[in-house]
C-alpha cells in the first residue's frame, strides 16, 4: 500500500485535531472524521473529509484511526464500548492515539488491540495550537516500528521532528517528562520575575537578559510577549495543566517515584483554579506569584499589568 494512499480515520476534531487533521487533508490523504459535535467538525469535513456516524463506519473506511482527545475517561469509553474501537478494528489496522493520557490506560488498550492484531501507536504530540497549524509539532511515538515507518506521511504532515522511542509505554513517560519540566517552568519563573520586579527590574530587561543567558528556552522565549502583555489568553489552560499534573503524579505514585517538587507545583495551579484563573494560560503563574509577594495593578494602567505597591522596597 502506498503512502499516500492510507485513509485514515480521525476521533476528536477540537483545538488539536481540527489543524492536525486540516494538514493531513491538504497532505493528500483521505481523511473520515467521527466527531459529534457539529461545530467540530464542519471546518474540515468542508475541506473535503467524510464523516462517520459510528465508530464501527469509521473502523470499516479506514486504514488508520487517530485520536486526538482529551482525558483517560474519554478514551475508555471510545476504546472499549460495545461497539468501540477494540471491538470494532480489524487486524492490520494501526491504532495511532496522539493524546496525553496515563500509562496504565494506555497498557490496557496495548493489551486488548494486541488480541485483535491491531498495531498500537502511542504518539502524543508536543507543542500548541499554533504549531499543529503550521505543521511544526514534535511527536513521540512508542510502539511497532513497522507501523511507524508506516505512519510517517501521517506525523509529517503536521510536524516536523519524529522520535520512535521505544515499543510499549515510552512515549506516555516520555510526554508526562516534558510536560512536568513545561508546567514547572511557569511556576519557576513567576517566583523569578517577581524577585526581580521587587528589585526594581521590569519584565522586558528581565525577559531580553533570560533570553541571552546560559538559562535561555523556547519555552520562554515563545511566552515573552504573553509576560510582557499579561494576555492570558490561553494557548493551553491552568485546567488542562492540573490534568497533566494528575497523570504524572499518578504515574510517579505507581512507580514509587518521589516528585514533591511537582507535587508542589500542582497547588499552585490548584490554587490558579480556585481563584478563577482556570481558563487562563497556564503562565498565569506569574501573576499570582506577583500577588502573593504584594505586587498590584497600578490604578494608572489600563493594560492590567502589575506595579509594586509603594512601600514594598
Amino acid at each position: 500500500m502506498a503512502a499516500k494512499s492510507l485513509h485514515v480515520g480521525w476521533i476528536g476534531i477540537g483545538k488539536m485535531g481540527k489543524p492536525m487533521s486540516r494538514r493531513v487533508l491538504k497532505n493528500g490523504m483521505p481523511v473520515t472524521v467521527y466527531e459529534p459535535l457539529a461545530q467540530n467538525r464542519a471546518s474540515v469535513v468542508a475541506e473535503g473529509a467524510e464523516m462517520a456516524l459510528s465508530i464501527p463506519d469509521l473502523a470499516a473506511a479506514a486504514d488508520v484511526i487517530a485520536l486526538t482527545i482529551p482525558n483517560d475517561a474519554v478514551l475508555e469509553s471510545l476504546a472499549f464500548a460495545p461497539e468501540g474501537l477494540v471491538a470494532s478494528m480489524r487486524p492490520g489496522q494501526i491504532l495511532l492515539e496522539m493524546s496525553t493520557v496515563s500509562p496504565a490506560i494506555s497498557a490496557r488498550i496495548a493489551e486488548a488491540l494486541a488480541d485483535r492484531d491491531v498495531s498500537y501507536l502511542r504518539a502524543p504530540v508536543s507543542g500548541s495550537t499554533a504549531t499543529a497549524t503550521s505543521g511544526q509539532l514534535s511527536v513521540m511515538v512508542s510502539g511497532p516500528e513497522a507501523a511507524f515507518q508506516k505512519v510517517l506521511p501521517i506525523l509529517g504532515a503536521f510536524s516536523t521532528r519524529q522520535f520512535h522511542v521505544g515499543t510499549a509505554e515510552e512515549a506516555r513517560y516520555l510526554k508526562l517528562v516534558l510536560n512536568a519540566l513545561v508546567g514547572a517552568t511557569s511556576a519557576l519563573v513567576g517566583e523569578a520575575l517577581t524577585l526581580g520586579r521587587k528589585g526594581g527590574l521590569d519584565d522586558e530587561t528581565m525577559l531580553d537578559v533570560i533570553g541571552q543567558s546560559a538559562v535561555a528556552s523556547p519555552l520562554i522565549a515563545y511566552k515573552r510577549d504573553l509576560l510582557v502583555s499579561r494576555n492570558f489568553d490561553p494557548a493551553f489552560t491552568v485546567e488542562q495543566m492540573m490534568k497533566d499534573f494528575d497523570l504524572i503524579l499518578e504515574a510517579a505514585r505507581s512507580d514509587h517515584v518521589p516528585m514533591s517538587l511537582a507535587a508542589a507545583v500542582r497547588q499552585q495551579y490548584e490554587a490558579a483554579f480556585a481563584t478563577g484563573h482556570g481558563q487562563d494560560d497556564f503562565f498565569v503563574l506569574v501573576e499570582i506569584c506577583e500577588r502573593l509577594a504584594g505586587l498590584s495593578a497600578h490604578p494608572d494602567r489600563e493594560d492590567g499589568r502589575l506595579d509594586r505597591k509603594v512601600g514594598n522596597r
